[in-house]
């Protein structure tokens, strides 16, 4: 075989592999009991976008997104930009805060100052607060005092309120996550899973029990895709990552099969990152996929699959 039938061979077994699987998680899940009042909203992320916030609120709505997910801008002049943008293109809204300080008592401050802003705003209900909650290293009673100042905001407020697993964060690591769960009964979380498939350098079959407990204390996804020696594949379509995908998709699968029994509101994040999240060549620093295009990818992919009648 000469080389250039070889390579139009093995593109087209590519290919073929590469839209089997999108085939296949493109389709419907069936939910026996589904509870009609059941809603799913896609969240596009800011990250990695450098144009203005009026052109990227615009972009979002153009490609079908439902609303964005934002860090709370604790500048005026950015929260006038983005609410104005958010009703422009009548976009919904998820805010992102945190605490940054090594200090903890520093760290808590800063972080209560993000989060009641955020919360108590007047211009636009967000449909969800998360929260980068602590540092890895603050001891149980320090991370135990995020939780119980978020599980009061929300029951004032009637916000939900949720602590991502993430790495350097509280909840960095899944057995760690157990035992704030066992022993906090109003915690809820976000689930951005892929962080815990680079930690436990593993895609957590030998932590199943910790996970599906996890899972029912889910109310918000952050749909990326880990791996067992990363945070993020270069690209979900390429077959080469069929196993993390799989096994992705069978968590969320979890997660909105128990939220439209309830007839809950499901929020999903697509948030694929740019460099040095995405993998770039050495040197050029460009990055080996479009993360514009993956994430757009991944919300029709999540829509046909959990909602698409809705």
């Amino acid at each position: 075989m000469n080389r250039r039938i070889f390579l139009q061979t093995t593109t087209t077994a590519t290919t073929a592999l590469m839209l089997a699987s999108l085939d296949m998680f493109a389709q419907p899940q069936l939910i026996n009991n589904m509870n009609t009042n059941f809603q799913l909203k896609l969240l596009a992320t800011s990250w990695g976008f450098n144009g203005t916030t009026d052109e990227y609120c615009a972009k979002v709505k153009q490609e079908g997104y439902d609303g964005i997910e934002t860090w709370w801008p604790t500048e005026q002049k950015a929260q006038d930009e983005m609410f104005t943008a958010l009703k422009k293109y009548d976009l919904e809204v998820g805010f992102l805060t945190a605490g940054h300080e090594s200090n903890f008592n520093d760290h808590f401050n800063t972080f209560k100052n993000m989060i009641n802003a955020a919360a108590t705003n007047k211009i636009q209900r967000p449909l969800y607060i998360n929260c980068h909650s602590g540092r890895d290293y603050f001891n149980y009673e320090q991370g135990k005092a995020f939780i119980d100042y978020t599980a009061a905001l929300s029951k004032t407020t009637g916000l939900k309120i949720c602590h991502e697993t993430h790495r350097s964060r509280l909840m960095y690591a899944a057995p760690v996550a157990r035992h704030y769960l066992e022993t906090n009964p109003d915690l809820r979380f976000t689930l951005d899973i892929s962080h815990w498939c680079n930690v436990h350098e593993s895609l957590l079959a030998d932590q199943q029990e910790t996970i599906d407990l996890v899972l029912s204390r889910v109310n918000h996804i952050h749909a990326r895709i880990g791996h067992p020696e990363g945070p993020q594949v270069n690209d979900p379509r390429a077959p080469e990552w069929n196993d993390a995908v799989n096994a992705h998709f069978a968590w969320w699968d979890k997660v909105i099969e128990m939220k439209k029994q309830k007839g809950e509101v499901m929020t999903i994040l697509t948030e694929f990152g740019p460099p040095d999240y995405m993998p770039t060549l050495p040197y050029t620093r460009q990055p080996l996929a479009d993360q514009w295009a993956i994430n757009v990818y991944m919300m029709h992919t999540l829509r046909n699959r959990y909602a698409p009648n809705l």
